[in-house]
């Protein structure tokens, strides 16, 4: 018998498998489960922790990436606070790609603040719920800051609640005004997540990731797939829609505020699972 020779083939198989297995034997997952695209959390999921057990829990969940909210993270932070905050996510290997929802009016001034603070953090993308007189403030503040404005939906009632009103908003402004799509949000709007995503190619900057159980205001939030979500969809069209490297896709599970854990772990399972599909 012929001793086998492996091919370059298998070589690579056994080589991934092995960073596979040593990654997870750290708590790492590598980028490889969703399709190499920056997925992360958005720090409201763990408001029910403090904001270093929310950066633990997202460690431990094998995140390099998070979206802070205001409570977590405020924005009046001092320097030193701010200095502090970053050296605690360096320590757990995570950064943070996106702060929000912010609101924005007219007031120049109090705008600035905040793309100050985003820029000493080194924050891209910042979702936003801005008043409609707030935007001849951010066409200029983005222009002189480079960072990003995603427009957020927030439902039924909400400023922003159809596609069209997002996709309304930003036509005219500049081309780093853009758009946060919540995917759960679109639901309960009883809107197409999916064709959000692809309508706002080339503008579309953050992503909440979550599922509802019905197209109705009221609707309870559930495991991702197990309401209206196509999660493999999802990941196809930001696929297609060739979503920036450097882009806010977070998670957001708004249940179980104590203790989301479980329910969080099996939407990351859900999501890894899908976007693995489209390999």
């Amino acid at each position: 018998m012929h001793p086998h020779h492996p091919s370059r083939r298998e070589l690579l198989q056994a080589s991934l498998a092995a960073l596979a297995a040593a990654g997870f034997a750290t708590g790492r997952a590598l980028a490889a489960p969703f399709a190499g695209m920056p997925m992360g959390i958005q720090s409201y999921t763990f408001r029910g922790f403090d904001v270093l057990k929310a950066l633990d829990e997202t460690q431990k969940l094998g995140l390099h990436y998070v979206e802070m909210f205001e409570a977590h993270f405020p924005s009046k932070s001092s320097p030193a606070e701010i200095d502090k905050m970053l050296a605690e996510a360096r320590r757990r290997d995570i950064k943070i790609i996106g702060y929000g929802v912010n609101p924005f009016t007219k007031d120049h001034e109090k705008n600035r603040k905040m793309f100050e603070f985003a820029q000493r953090v080194g924050i891209r993308n910042l979702s936003a719920d801005p008043t409609e007189d707030a935007f001849d403030s951010l066409d200029k503040l983005v222009e002189e800051f480079d960072i990003r404005i995603a427009i957020h939906n927030h439902g039924p009632g909400a400023r922003y609640n159809k596609i069209a009103d997002v996709l309304t908003a930003i036509e005219g402004h500049h081309p780093k005004i853009g758009a946060c799509a919540d995917l759960g949000h679109y639901i309960r709007s009883a809107e197409d997540p999916v064709r959000a995503i692809r309508l706002f190619k080339g503008r579309l900057y953050g992503v909440h990731l979550k599922d509802f159980a019905e197209q109705k205001a009221n609707a309870r939030g559930v495991i991702l797939g197990e309401g209206h979500l196509d999660v493999k969809g999802v990941f196809q069209a930001l696929r297609e829609v060739e979503f920036p490297a450097d882009g806010s896709l977070s998670l957001e599970y708004e249940e179980k505020e104590a203790d989301p854990r479980d329910d969080v772990r099996q939407c990351f399972d859900v999501a890894a699972k899908a976007a693995d599909a489209l390999a």
